[in-house]
């Protein structure tokens, strides 16, 4: 089996998320997308839950990846706005597709990235250096997440994965909504507990699957015990929402966010990460995925965030919209 270097563009950024950095980057037509924009079908529509404004605490004072940047806290003044009870499907991605033609950038490129277990033993492919359980995959795409021999059928309502920073901003310019920001993203995520660590407090989740969440349980990358019913994505709704009424905020899959990638820091160390993170035009993803675990990728917690290259698509990314009020 071939290993991916970081000379073909692989080279991962954090435990859980690799970047591709692909070139060429492919120009977006916006502006087509917003003349084409219509609802989405009724049956993949999602609902609109409304988030009420005032000032949110984002951040942590117990930082655990510092170099996320996790904290410290600070306080924000929200807006009133309304969100997405779950992440967009599949099938409110396909309708997206039918009505407009458009095509995602794993896609144009060619590939994307796909967590091993779910690929055939023989199957000849590429792992990346450092997070070897991710591998590239030819013809991987939203349409054929586990590789060119799958497809959809019976996932429809699972959150639309192998989605760039790029197809989620086409999407919401169609839509009539927008990725929100790293402010709006939190304040949603308590629904309404202060300063909570997670979805539903300060309860730590544990490898029973006992809470209302889809991430690892068992020894990663190699064993898991699928406690909570999935090894990968779960429906979109699924398991007990917020007090917000949103659903899955914590694990399942990344949720790509409105802003850059920063880190609030003066620390040499930051600002260099900072200067990387500019020059690649990172974006912010939140909210974890189904491949996080407290042993190794902690980052199901509301405060935790990573960046990605705008271009990046893997098996664990998709995203949730917001509409202004």
């Amino acid at each position: 089996m071939a290993t991916a270097s970081n000379q073909t563009g692989t080279e991962p950024t954090s435990c859980c998320a690799p970047s591709a950095a692909r070139e060429p980057q492919f120009p977006l037509d916006i502006q087509a997308l917003l003349a084409e924009r219509r609802p989405t079908s009724p049956s993949g529509e999602a609902a609109r839950k409304p988030i009420p404004g005032g000032m949110a605490e984002i951040g942590t004072s117990k930082p655990h990846h510092l170099e996320d940047g996790e904290g410290p806290v600070r306080r924000v003044r929200v807006k009133p706005f309304l969100m997405d009870e779950t992440a967009v499907t599949n099938e409110r991605f396909a309708a997206f597709v039918a009505a407009t033609g458009y095509v995602t950038e794993a896609e144009r490129f060619g590939w994307s990235f796909v967590f091993f277990q779910f690929l055939p033993e023989d199957f000849e492919t590429q792992a990346v250096v450092g997070t070897e359980w991710w591998r590239r995959v030819d013809g991987a795409t939203w349409s054929h997440p586990f590789g060119p021999q799958s497809d959809t059928i019976g996932i429809e309502n699972h959150p639309v994965v192998h989605v760039s920073w790029n197809d989620a901003q086409a999407f919401a310019a169609w839509a009539g909504g927008r990725l929100p920001t790293e402010a709006e993203w939190e304040h949603a995520a308590r629904g309404g507990l202060k300063g909570a660590r997670f979805p539903w407090g300060e309860a730590e989740p544990d490898d029973t699957g006992s809470f209302p969440c889809n991430i690892w349980q068992g020894q990663f990358p190699n064993h898991n015990t699928d406690a909570d019913g999935y090894k990968g994505t779960a429906p979109a709704k699924s398991f007990a929402p917020n007090g917000y009424g949103l659903y899955n905020m914590s694990g399942n899959a990344w949720e790509w966010t409105a802003e850059p990638f920063r880190i609030r820091s003066l620390k040499r160390q930051a600002q260099d990460i900072n200067e990387r993170s500019r020059l690649e035009n990172r974006k912010l993803l939140k909210g974890g995925s189904y491949l996080c675990h407290i042993s190794y990728c902690y980052r199901y917690r509301i405060a935790a965030r990573i960046g990605n290259t705008p271009d990046t698509t893997t098996g664990h990314t998709g995203f949730r919209l917001v509409y202004d009020v």
